[in-house]
């Protein structure tokens, strides 16, 4: 019996098919971002992403899949930039972790949060995510930080600073809030500074 080898084009259909979902994923971002949950169907995003709603169903049965899988790729995305990150002090690194709040991804990871407080099917599947997002975001800033979490208050002091963050990205989400931000930053980072030394 002879050897037998897979057809040539199953690669490019699974490229094509990698495309596609990778796409429907950054549309649906952007459109919890931009429309919010209510403005965000699956229709709306395969047509922001250039498919067919059948091509995003395939991909994701249901909105609840859709949006789930959209804000998990935001959260790896944000923890693969925040490990990428060349270590250039407490000041920087502060600065970046309070970026991940106030851009695109934190506006439509707030979207879905304010959709899973109404939506029952939703809020478990949102809980467990925002934990794990949560628990790696923290692991990720005791690196960046250089941050002993055996002295005491260290755990706190970074945990404050995420919680400094998150409120930051939601004061921005109504107004650019840039210029009182970078000085509430510049404070922080002297303070996690201080209580980290």
């Amino acid at each position: 019996m002879g050897v037998v080898t897979p057809p040539t084009d199953r690669t490019p259909k699974q490229d094509r098919s990698r495309a596609t979902r990778q796409r429907l994923l950054e549309a649906a971002v952007a459109c919890l971002a931009e429309h919010g949950w209510a403005g965000s169907t699956v229709s709306v995003v395969a047509e922001h992403a250039g498919v067919s709603r059948g091509a995003a169903q395939h991909h994701f049965p249901t909105r609840e899949d859709l949006f789930t899988a959209a804000v998990e790729y935001v959260a790896e995305e944000r923890s693969a930039a925040l490990r990428a990150l060349p270590v250039q002090g407490r000041t920087a690194v502060v600065a970046a972790l309070v970026d991940l709040y106030t851009g695109p991804l934190f506006r439509a990871a707030l979207q879905l949060w304010v959709a899973a407080s109404n939506e029952p099917q939703l809020r478990p599947r949102v809980t467990e995510l925002e934990a794990r997002v949560g628990r790696e975001t923290h692991r990720i800033a005791v690196e960046l930080l250089d941050a002993d979490e055996t002295k005491p208050g260290a755990r706190e002091t970074v945990q404050g600073l995420l919680d400094m963050a998150r409120g930051l990205g939601l004061a921005n989400v109504l107004t650019d809030d840039t210029a009182r931000r970078q000085r509430v930053v510049a404070q922080w980072a002297a303070l996690v500074d201080d209580a980290l030394n």
